[in-house]
């Protein structure tokens, strides 16, 4: 089994616009945190948290298993 050469080369732009999207999605949620009520606030921090997170862990298990043929 061989690693995948088109994965590799969108999980290596993935991984470089992953921070350029959170930058943004930061800046948007810091922009618009205090118009809403307090349950969107909360909500839409979880996501945002759980998003990045997910996205984060995506990437790092695809570079590990793509290079190591897993």
């Amino acid at each position: 089994v061989l690693s995948s050469l088109p994965l590799q080369v969108m999980l290596y732009f993935n991984v470089y616009y992953f921070p350029v999207w959170c930058l943004v999605e930061g800046i948007m949620l810091h922009l618009k945190y205090h118009l809403l009520p307090w349950h969107y606030q909360f909500l839409l921090v979880t996501a945002f948290l759980i998003l990045s997170l997910a996205e984060g862990s995506r990437l790092y298990l695809g570079y590990l298993g793509n290079l190591q043929e897993k």
